[in-house]
This record gives C-alpha cells, sequence and structure tokens, in this order.
C-alpha cells in the first residue's frame, strides 16, 4: 500500500506560507511532511522545521485540558477545569470587566502563532461584536512597511518568482538560507540559469551571506546610509534613467542636491565597508538593469528602520530597474489578495471611534502608562491566542510586571506551557494546524495557501475559531458568524471576493493571486496617491510618530548609538531552528540549536578575556541578560548578536534577551526596534 500524503499550508509567520504535503499514518497520526512540487513558488521545498512537524503535533507536552490557576501568577501552578466551566469563568470575568470600566477594559489579543484567515484574525470579530478594545499589529512588519508604503505607495510588487529571472539579486536585511529557504531556491535558479550574482547586506555574517558573492555586512542601523551612498554614485556615474525619474517619480534638483555630500567616504566612516566596496556595489547595481531587490525585516528593526526602507526603496527608482521582468524590489504582499474580509473578521460590527492599543506595547499598557491606554481604562481582562508576549514582546520585565497583576484577568489559548501561560488564570488547549481548516497570506509571494485539516484533534484541544464562537455565544452574540464552521466561513469568504468556493480551493491547494507584469511593475502608475514613486515621502500620512522625520531620502541618527557606559551594541535575530518561539519545545530544533550563545567578535572577547564557554553578562538600564560567550569574527567589533527567540529557562539566570529591548514605539508608525540596543557586557 501506498504512502498517502495530504494537502495542506504552513500557518506559521513566515513569508513563505508553504504549500505542503503531509504524510497521513492514521487519522490521529502524520509521519513526514514535504512541500508541494506542483506549487511553482514552494518548488517541493520546505524548512527543516516544518519537515520535522510530528514532533510538536505529537509531542508529549501539548496541553491536553482546560486548566484554572491556583497558585501564584507566573509559576504555572493550576487544576484541571471542565470546559464549559472555563468558558463561563472567561465570560464572567468579560462581564466583570465592562462592567466596573466599560467594553475597553477587555483586549483580546493575537500575534502570529498562526496566519490563517479565521483562526487568527477572527478574534477580531469578538472584539467588534462587544466594543472590546482594537488591536495595532505593529511586532513584526509595521518600520518596514511604513518605509514602503512611503515610496511605493502599497505594499505589492513584483511576483518572488521573477527572482529566477535576475541577473542581479540583492538580499537586503534577510537570511532566507535560515528563515525563508524558498527564497534561496528562486535565487539559485538565477545563479545556475543566468549566471546571476548575489549580493547580501547584513550585520552579521549570517547563512545567507556566506551563500553569497559578495557579502556586505556592516554597523547596525546604518543601512539607510548606505543606501544614500549608492544613489550618489548612480547620479555621480551616469548610472541612473533620467526618463523614468521623470516620467515615474518625483525626483527632483532638491533630491539630486540632499544627495551630493552623501559620498562613499561619508558612509564609509558610518557603516564601516570600505569605500571601494560601497563603490563597486553601486556600479554592480546601476549597471545591471534585471537587479532584483528582496528585502527583509532585519534592516528595519530599528529606530531609523522605516526611513532606512525608503531610502533602499529608491534605489530601483533611481535605475528604473522596474522596467525589466526580474527587475524592482519586493518586500510583502500584504495589498493584493482581494478578500472580502467583512464576514470573517466581523468588519460591519467595528467601531472605529474604540481605542486601539498597540501590541508592541502590552508591557507599558498592562502596566497602565496613560500614554499607550490611549486615554482609556486599565485593561481589565484579556484572551491571547498565538502569542508568547511574555517572551516575545520588548521590555518583557514589564510584561511580566502587567501580567502579574492581581485585578488583571487573563486568559491564554496555547498549545504548550508557554512562559505566558503560566501567568493564565484560565489555560485552554489549542489545537494545530493539522487539526483545522484555514486559508493562509503568502506573504513572500502571490499565493493565498489553502490548508484542509489532515487529522482529529489532540485530547480535549479546541480551535481558535470554536473558542471565539463559544464565547461570543455565552456574550450573548446573535451574528450568525458565530454560529458557522470554519469552513462555512471561508467558503462565503471566497464566494464573496470572487475567488470560487472553499472545495474548489481545498482541492488545488493554493490560489494564486499574481497581478501580472504590468501591475506588479507598476508600468502604468506606482500605487500612490498621484501615480509616482515619492522620493519625498509625507511622513505625516504614515503614522503619529513622524517628528524629526525629513521628506526625503534619509538616514536617521536617531538609533541607539553606544556610549561610555553602553559600548556595544546588541541584535537579536531569529535562530535557523526557531521561529519565534516555536519550536523551541521540539527535540530536532534544540538538537540543532544548542543553548543560548553571544555571539562576540574575537577582538572584543580577547580585549574582556572571554573564551568559548565563558558566561557573561550583558545587561543596560532595562535589565540584565546572563549568557555563554561564542568568540567568532561574524559581526563588527563591538556588536553582539544573540540569534533565537529562547524562552526565559532556557538562559541560566532564567531571563530571556528581550528584557533588554526597548517598547518605545519606531518612526512613524510604531512597531519594535529589536536590532537597535546598546549595552555593556562584562564576565558573569
Amino acid at each position: 500500500m501506498g504512502k498517502e500524503f495530504w494537502k495542506s499550508a504552513c500557518p506559521h509567520d513566515c513569508p513563505s506560507a508553504c504549500s505542503l504535503e503531509v504524510e497521513r499514518l492514521s487519522p490521529t497520526r502524520i509521519g513526514r511532511i514535504r512541500g508541494a512540487a506542483a506549487n511553482s513558488y514552494t518548488d517541493g521545498v520546505v524548512c527543516a522545521k516544518v519537515a520535522r512537524y510530528a514532533e510538536r503535533v505529537h509531542h508529549p507536552d501539548r496541553l491536553t485540558q482546560p486548566l484554572q490557576r491556583v497558585g501564584e501568577k507566573g509559576k504555572g501552578e493550576f487544576r484541571p477545569i471542565a470546559w464549559d466551566d472555563a468558558l463561563n469563568e472567561v465570560a464572567d470575568a468579560f462581564r466583570r470587566a465592562t462592567s466596573r470600566h466599560g467594553a475597553e477594559a477587555v483586549w483580546p489579543y493575537h500575534s502570529g502563532g498562526t496566519m490563517g484567515v479565521v483562526q487568527r484574525w477572527g478574534l477580531d470579530r469578538l472584539r467588534h461584536a462587544f466594543g472590546y478594545s482594537r488591536q495595532k499589529t505593529t511586532i513584526c512588519v509595521t518600520p518596514a512597511e511604513s518605509g514602503w508604503r512611503a515610496g511605493v505607495g502599497k505594499l505589492t510588487g513584483p511576483d518572488p518568482r521573477e527572482m529566477a529571472e535576475a541577473d542581479l539579486i540583492v538580499v537586503w536585511g534577510g537570511n532566507p538560507v535560515s528563515t525563508q529557504v524558498n527564497a534561496m531556491t528562486h535565487i539559485a535558479k538565477a545563479r545556475k540559469r543566468r549566471g546571476a550574482k548575489l549580493v547580501v547586506v547584513d550585520v552579521y555574517r549570517t547563512p545567507t551571506v556566506e551563500a553569497a558573492d559578495i557579502g556586505l555586512v556592516l554597523r547596525p542601523g546604518t543601512d539607510g546610509a548606505l543606501a544614500l551612498a549608492l544613489m550618489h554614485v548612480l547620479l555621480q556615474e551616469g548610472l541612473v534613467d533620467r526618463d523614468y525619474l521623470a516620467r515615474y517619480t518625483d525626483f527632483d534638483a532638491g533630491v539630486e542636491s540632499h544627495l551630493a555630500d552623501k559620498t562613499p567616504q561619508w558612509a564609509s566612516a558610518i557603516t564601516g565597508l570600505p569605500v571601494e566596496e560601497i563603490v563597486a556595489f553601486a556600479r554592480l547595481y546601476g549597471g545591471t538593469e534585471r537587479s532584483f531587490l528582496r528585502l527583509g525585516f532585519g534592516f528595519t528593526r530599528s529606530r531609523n528602520g522605516a526611513a532606512a526602507m525608503h531610502a533602499v526603496t529608491c534605489l530601483p527608482a533611481l535605475t528604473g530597474a522596474w522596467r525589466h521582468p526580474g527587475g524592482g524590489a519586493f518586500f510583502l504582499n500584504l495589498d493584493n489578495w482581494g478578500l472580502d474580509l467583512t464576514l470573517a473578521h466581523g468588519l460591519d460590527m467595528q467601531d472605529k471611534s474604540t481605542r486601539i492599543l498597540d501590541q508592541s506595547r502590552i508591557g507599558p499598557v498592562l502596566c497602565g502608562e496613560a500614554d499607550a491606554l490611549a486615554g482609556g481604562p486599565p485593561v481589565a481582562a484579556m484572551l491571547m491566542q498565538n502569542a508568547n508576549s511574555a517572551n516575545v514582546a520588548p521590555d518583557s520585565a514589564a510584561v511580566a510586571r502587567g501580567l502579574s497583576r492581581e485585578d488583571l484577568f487573563v486568559c491564554v489559548h496555547e498549545q504548550f506551557m508557554t512562559a505566558t501561560a503560566r501567568y493564565a488564570d484560565i489555560l485552554l488547549p489549542a489545537a494545530m494546524f493539522l487539526e483545522y481548516d484555514d486559508i493562509y497570506y503568502g506573504l513572500g509571494h502571490t499565493h493565498l495557501t489553502v490548508g484542509p485539516a489532515v487529522v482529529g484533534r489532540h485530547a480535549e484541544c479546541r480551535t481558535n475559531h470554536e473558542l471565539v464562537c463559544d464565547l461570543a455565544r455565552r456574550l450573548g452574540a446573535s451574528q450568525p458568524s458565530f454560529r458557522m464552521s470554519a469552513v462555512e466561513l471561508l467558503d462565503a469568504t471566497l464566494r464573496a471576493s470572487g475567488k470560487g468556493t472553499w472545495a474548489e480551493a481545498a482541492a488545488r491547494g493554493w490560489i494564486d493571486c499574481a497581478e501580472g507584469f504590468e501591475a506588479s511593475h507598476f508600468v502604468d502608475r506606482f500605487p500612490s496617491s498621484d501615480g509616482r514613486f515619492h522620493f519625498k515621502p509625507d511622513w505625516a500620512a504614515v503614522g503619529p510618530y513622524h517628528a524629526g522625520m525629513k521628506p526625503l531620502p534619509d538616514h536617521l541618527q536617531n538609533y541607539d548609538r553606544e556610549t561610555m557606559d553602553l559600548p556595544f551594541r546588541l541584535v537579536v535575530p531569529p535562530a535557523r531552528g526557531f521561529l519565534n518561539t516555536t519550536f523551541t519545545e521540539t527535540p530536532g530544533s534544540i538538537a540543532r540549536e544548542g543553548e543560548p550563545r553571544a555571539l562576540i567578535h574575537t577582538d572584543d572577547a580577547a580585549r574582556l578575556g572571554l573564551a568559548e564557554g565563558t558566561m557573561v553578562r550583558l545587561g543596560n538600564g532595562r535589565g540584565e541578560v546572563t549568557v555563554r560567550a561564542r568568540p567568532v569574527p561574524t559581526a563588527r567589533p563591538g556588536v553582539v548578536v544573540v540569534e533565537g527567540n529562547w524562552p526565559s529557562d532556557a538562559y541560566p539566570g532564567r531571563v530571556g534577551v528581550n528584557v533588554l529591548i526597548g517598547a518605545d514605539p519606531v518612526p512613524p508608525n510604531g512597531g519594535v526596534a529589536f536590532h537597535d540596543t546598546a549595552i555593556w557586557m562584562r564576565a558573569a
């Protein structure tokens, strides 16, 4: 008998949103997972951590039944409770909070544990139905999104499969070898078929930098300066498309004058890159028509990240690379899906006067800081889905203080006993993606990927959608969507969007929403208000924290630079084996990553007397972390890299690295400066 593979889709917070083929061993058990070969973006490839997903689905530590707190918050002491009783407790807590402080005192909170149209954002139906506080989802994409929108207008661009048609691919601030392996598949095609060159810009020698023809390792927070110097060289050496600039952009003499003193020498002093490397990169880029910029999140997770993203997006507008197949730039697709989400997300119930709380500022929100509360009442009750904020959010000490409040009721719907789950008053067991139906946004390509359920529920686990509906009905909601199954909601959404039916999508495994060359390359116009690319952005229109931002391509110097007391810069990028704190519990990923390590330049290690395995303390005004040292010349001197969002328990002092990260909003529209932290370092 042959092996049985079922179609599915990866739900995780990764731009690839891979189409999958899952080996189904029985109605309750899976085997191997592989990428769907018939999907031309996934192309049969899937990351190692998802390939081993059976380790998560069948993990002995999965939560199996509802639990009620019996001990101190944060200690993780619970007793079993029946589902009905648990739901009644949650509903009663929401009613009490509403009675005492108003509906805005309840904050349903979700993050990227799943990217499902229904299983993640369906929680918004609950908030809209009862007028609970809304959520600004800034923790991941907002600085980069802000910079892209400032120039291009909307989050869309060339089909990433076009990388295979490029002669030069620049991966800027991304590490796809570790975090988006499918992108490397299409890059490899270009290198093999066309002899394309790969340039990678980053702040340390990632596996992607190691795989590049040219790897440029610069100081954290200085990408904008590099982009300005590249523009300077392109203009000075006549490597720009003046006709394109005149027809498609707002470029003028003022912009050119602004760039006149942004020389390679100026940028070299800021970035640490040699002048000759900057000039050579500019000439290579300007001399290659089919140049494809694949932009990542990494370089935007700085207080000047939005300005840096905007500066980098100016490059293909300057050279006219958008004109060519395999040319232009791509960051994410968010604005091209064409889904009518009125029913699925309860948009018809939304009251836009209800306050919006910033997910990145969950620590200040829960600690009652007035500006974070947006003029409203304290948060008195929460339902948290797909989120491990005690580890993942910035300023994790503030998050812990907030979650520890005795006057705050927290229900956590989770798969494992995470750091956040330990603070729950009611802890409910959550289903995994192979146990439910949903559709996912392929942010890094053009597909909506479709994930029908493959196996039955584990123990007493329920889906996010089921919990939202059960709770809404207990609270008195009468809207039809709370009585519809996930499949019924998804089918209605697809039909309303003119995208067929659920049955058709599930049979295919994906829906390709590619817009075609003319639309995705902005042949007629850019998706901005005036149809032009904006070298002169209106930052005030992008977000409220725009003070100090210039209406020009710029390198802001507002990032957290080193001082006498804080002489090092900390960067906290993803690890290959983890995705945020997902997979930190699976044996394969733990075996690969080992333990938290601080990657310290060998010169710094020698000066401080640090050897391999030496315990070091990293700290600043927010707290301190103890971790083992690994001396290696991977970043520039003065830069410390701690890969992976390890659980706090994995650190010798049981304090995770995000205790060091600030929760102040990144200009102009919020987000977290995860890679922008000044610290001290000393032997433990």
